[in-house]
């Protein structure tokens, strides 16, 4: 069933002083004009734009009917399309008096931001793609390379939730990481100590050989620059994840 147009500005304007044009505004016009069925509503909403534009702007009416227009499907390029076809009739001093009234009913709005948009305009390193060894991880992470000669340095960042499972750096001399926090809240926790927490600032020193893991707080976005420890026959160790229960107490 096709949508009964409904109009009662007639009455709550001028229904005291002028009750005759409000009767011929809200039950002639809009009540029996704008329901007879032979055109659709969103025809009407573009020949009520065109003949408004044809007479030139004289009250707030063209701006009502562009909204009324949009709101009945009409999009951007059609308006567009409707308008400059219309400016050739009626003139181009007109065109562009109604082309601003336009732009501001079909101003685009920007996307609204996802959490990881927001977090990114944070921090000041990217956050980077998902992280290939996520399959070491509880929740989603990602990792940005920030420096890949001399020293490789890599922005890792995790979703609130997110950490990864218990891991050793070995390395038969040297090697070991180093955190540094660069955004948001998280842990770090050698084996057999208590957790640390990190904040932006914060770095952690991490000796080859010890078991540790790190991530994000429950509740917090996290992200800390891994900076791997230059040594001798170096890998990384990974192995069983950090016990649910004793993370959702931290």
């Amino acid at each position: 069933m096709a949508e009964k147009i409904v109009q009662t500005a007639g009455r709550n304007q001028l229904g005291d002083f002028a009750p005759m044009f409000a009767h011929l505004n809200d039950d002639v016009l809009f009540g029996e004009v704008w329901n007879e069925t032979a055109i659709d509503v969103k025809t009407r909403c573009i020949i009520t734009v065109v003949s408004l534009m044809a007479s030139g702007i004289t009250d707030s009416s063209l701006s009502y009917h562009l909204q009324n227009a949009k709101a009945h499907g009409v999009t951007k390029e059609e308006i567009a399309a409707i308008i400059t076809h219309a400016t050739m009739y009626v003139g181009w001093p007109k065109g562009w008096a109604v082309f601003r009234l336009a732009k501001e009913v079909w101003k685009e709005e920007a996307p609204a931001l996802t959490e990881k948009d927001r977090y990114q305009n944070e921090i000041f390193f990217p956050i980077g793609e998902p992280n290939p060894y996520g399959q070491f991880f509880v929740g989603q992470s990602y990792l940005a390379p920030v420096s890949r000669e001399q020293v490789p340095i890599f922005n890792v960042t995790f979703e609130p939730g997110c950490r990864n499972n218990w891991h050793i750096h070995h390395a038969k001399s040297g090697g070991g990481q180093l955190l540094i926090c660069v955004g948001g809240r998280g842990y770090y926790q050698a084996w057999g100590e208590a957790p640390v927490g990190m904040t932006p600032g914060t770095v952690v020193n991490i000796p080859a050989g010890v078991k540790h893991w790190h991530g994000a707080a429950p509740d917090a976005w996290f992200s800390h620059l891994a900076i791997e420890v230059t040594g001798e026959e170096t890998s990384a160790e990974w192995l069983e994840p950090v016990d649910p229960e004793a993370y959702s107490k931290l």
